[in-house]
């Protein structure tokens, strides 16, 4: 029988003010989770690569390239009341090479652990493919956000499927004004509006995109298109504003200032869906192509937006069933040919529209965070079955 006891989960995780898709996406995870009966408010240990200012929901500190404190972080939780710790795996985050200092603390939890993947490499490197592999044996359970990922986690790391669960990348609800409205507040009134936003970085492919609304601009003179959000941290301390600046340059040589605007801020989440609402197409001009899962494609899935996009991994999930298009990778025509496509078939674009929007509406936050509760408790009772019976 299932004990109606509130557990106690924790998530080991990037966390706001670090600046990171990965801590957006914990911190709109255990806000939801608030929500739910069966859980206390969930607590985060977050990974720290430098000095960041956390709200009280932060219960400890891993610095990620001491490996020292990998072992001491184990420690804290074995002796706290954490039950379940829930990893939020990218090889980025963590130190040594490819990240393999979260062995060290995965070998001393004693309490089970989940592990949520944000990367699923097909090719891995010898390292990635061991701290997967590792990982897949110790978890309790490894979280996927693409069905397509889970025949690599089988066949490339031999996860165990019957450890592997699907689950949505969340979208946060809101209720916005129409499209036209939000235009008019923008100053955008009668153009057709294409975006793409997120944390700036060369494999982000921009320059494609850019190319593309210039072919497309000789026809449509009222398109724009907004490029949101800073440059990423890691790409900023390596390089500065290299390749914003290298983007910019592109749009002066094409002539196409007043068609490409650049929003340079972190975004909230709510300018984030303001922009995607007032958007006639969503872009991801994207050049990785074993990319299995992407935030900003998600919300703008959430949000019923037309998505034009390479066809990495995620965006051949979720844009198929006549979801969206796919273009070329690296081809600034192919992308030019899909938008245009869209802004001269308005029912085609309504038809797109309607069927994003249908899967969008079940990757709400609410209906995640239910899978997600179900997962821990299920694997928490498992785990008390499996003791019991080891007694």
């Amino acid at each position: 029988m299932v004990s109606n006891r509130i557990r106690n989960v924790a998530f080991l995780s990037t966390y706001p003010s670090r600046e990171c898709g990965l801590a957006t996406f914990t911190q709109d995870l255990v806000r939801e989770l608030d929500n739910v009966s069966l859980l206390n408010k969930p607590k985060v240990i977050a990974v720290s690569n430098n000095d960041y200012s956390y709200s009280d929901r932060v219960i400890m500190e891993l610095w990620q390239h001491d490996r020292e404190s990998y072992i001491n972080t184990a420690e804290a939780i074995n002796n706290s009341n954490i039950e379940l710790l829930v990893i939020e795996h990218e090889y980025g985050i963590f130190g040594g090479e490819a990240g393999e200092y979260i062995l060290d603390l995965v070998d001393n939890l004693q309490i089970p652990f989940v592990t949520t993947l944000h990367t699923v490499l097909p090719r891995p490197s010898e390292k990635q493919r061991e701290i997967l592999e590792l990982l897949g044996e110790k978890s309790a359970k490894i979280i996927t956000m693409a069905k397509n990922t889970k025949p690599i986690l089988e066949k490339v790391y031999g996860i165990d499927p019957s450890k592997i669960e699907v689950i949505h990348h969340g979208v946060p609800y809101r209720i916005l004004e129409s499209r036209d409205t939000l235009k008019e507040k923008q100053g955008l009134s009668g153009r057709s509006v294409v975006s793409t936003f997120g944390l700036l970085s060369p494999g982000k492919g921009l320059e494609y995109g850019i190319e593309a609304i210039a072919k497309v601009a000789k026809e449509h003179k009222d398109i724009v298109y907004l490029i949101l959000g800073q440059t990423h941290p890691c790409v900023k301390k390596e390089s500065g504003e290299e390749y914003r600046e290298k983007l910019m340059e592109l749009v002066d040589r094409l002539g196409i200032k007043e068609h490409v605007w650049f929003v340079d801020k972190y975004l909230s989440k709510d300018e984030i869906i303001h922009y995607l609402q007032l958007s006639d197409i969503y872009m991801t001009p994207y050049l990785g192509k074993d990319q299995a899962v992407s935030g900003t494609l998600a919300y703008a899935v959430g949000y019923g937006r037309v998505i034009v996009s390479t066809p990495y991994s995620y965006a051949k999930e979720m844009l198929s069933e006549g979801r969206g298009l796919l273009a070329e990778f690296n081809d600034a025509h192919s992308l030019a040919r899909h938008i245009k496509y869209v802004l001269k078939n308005p029912e085609a674009k309504k038809e797109m529209e309607r069927r994003t929007l249908s899967v969008g509406r079940t990757m709400m936050w609410g209906n995640v965070a239910n899978h997600y509760t179900k997962l821990f408790i299920d694997t928490l009772e498992e785990m008390k079955l499996v003791g019991s019976m080891v007694v």
